[in-house]
């Protein structure tokens, strides 16, 4: 076989021309002026699935597999059907029906206990330091989550965030979850600034997908450790804690 050397001259100048063109960030240069987070990146659901095994011991896990499907699955289909309910009642319906389908007895006090978790998560180990260091170097900080205000102002005070978000944003405002395009629209609206300047913080993977559609640069804290979800989009960055979107950010 033989090479042709202008062939080869032509596709090194099309590279070198790439590169030169291709957008770079100095190491310490943030790459964004604000920041939407989900609330899950931010606070740990862990202590959840304990207290479920506390209340359902042997079934907890069973338990709080269905209840998560099901919270999302009912949220979805409530958007779509435009028979909205807020997030709270969602996630105590939800619970309901995974009881009733493992053939278990949930009461009252127990629904109590389990609903009330949602009011006062704590941060993973990472988080608050990440977010003081994110707020110290001046980018502008907000949850975008399909929580209540309340679900979300009790665990901000449960952690002691009072002061690190500048917008504390529930898609109750526009009765509709994500990944629905005007529930998106709530954090550019919020900072008034083009989606491209804002990176979208995501939990789920399909948060990460319906985040990067609607068009904002996104980064996917992968906690749990999974596959991307099969729906046509790619993350522009991934990691496994708030350490990994420092870096990612330029921060």
């Amino acid at each position: 076989m033989t090479i042709d050397r202008r062939h080869v001259l032509q596709a090194g100048l099309s590279l070198t021309a790439g590169l030169l063109s291709a957008p770079t960030w100095a190491a310490g240069t943030p790459r964004f002026k604000a920041m939407v987070f989900d609330a899950f990146p931010v606070f740990d659901p862990r202590p959840i699935a304990a207290l479920a095994e506390t209340v359902f011991p042997g079934k907890g896990a069973e338990v709080i597999n269905l209840w998560r499907i099901r919270q999302f699955e009912y949220a979805w289909l409530r958007t779509v059907a435009g028979n909205y309910a807020d997030f709270m009642r969602v996630t105590e319906d939800s619970l309901v029906f995974a009881v009733k389908s493992l053939k278990l007895e949930l009461r009252g006090e127990h629904r109590d206990r389990l609903l009330k978790a949602y009011l006062e998560l704590k941060t993973w180990p990472d988080a608050t330091p990440a977010l003081l260091k994110l707020r110290s170097s001046g980018c502008r900080l907000a949850f975008l989550s399909n929580f209540t205000p309340q679900m979300l102002d009790g665990s901000i005070r449960a952690s002691g965030l009072d002061d690190v978000f500048e917008h504390v944003i529930s898609t109750d405002q526009v009765r509709a979850y994500k990944p629905a395009p005007q529930a998106y629209k709530l954090g550019v609206s919020a900072f008034g600034l083009p989606k491209e300047q804002i990176l979208f913080v995501a939990f789920a993977g399909w948060d990460a997908a319906g985040a990067k559609t609607f068009g904002y640069p996104t980064f996917w804290v992968n906690r749990l450790g999974l596959p991307p979800e099969e729906l046509g989009t790619m993350t522009d960055g991934e990691g496994s804690t708030l350490n990994e979107l420092l870096a990612f950010a330029g921060f």
